[in-house]
């Protein structure tokens, strides 16, 4: 009869008891807030916090939560009344890029085709 050695059980890992992640709520009316503003900002705040964007009824609501002392582009977020104040200067960042690229855009056009169109132009003549 062979015999084998007892099996060892590994002990489980220890997991942290966290507390409840303090959130806020940031709502904007959906028909004057472009969503893809609202999907930059909360990307800019990657490593500073998270953010869920949800649609309810004609309603943004951004879902904000710091993460634990981290800082993102060297700025940190010390507590929510400065994630919300942050996130909003984001917002309206973001809004403000793209009513510049908008007035922007002929003239962007006109130049990036002419440096292309410049650049096929010498290539035809070597």
């Amino acid at each position: 009869m062979l015999h084998t050695r007892p099996t060892i059980h590994m002990p489980q890992a220890v997991t942290e008891k966290r507390t409840p992640k303090i959130t806020i709520d940031v709502d904007f009316d959906a028909s004057i807030q472009a969503l893809g503003a609202l999907e930059a900002a909360a990307y800019r705040l990657i490593g500073a916090a998270t953010c869920q964007i949800e649609r309810v009824g004609n309603r943004f609501v951004c879902h904000l939560a710091p993460q634990d002392g981290r800082a993102s582009g060297g700025f940190s977020i010390p507590d929510v009344d400065s994630l919300r104040v942050r996130f909003l200067d984001l917002v309206t960042d973001e809004n403000l890029r793209a009513r510049v690229s908008a007035k922007t855009d002929g003239v962007r056009n006109v130049i990036l085709s002419l440096a292309f169109g410049s650049l096929v132009g010498s290539q035809n003549d070597s």
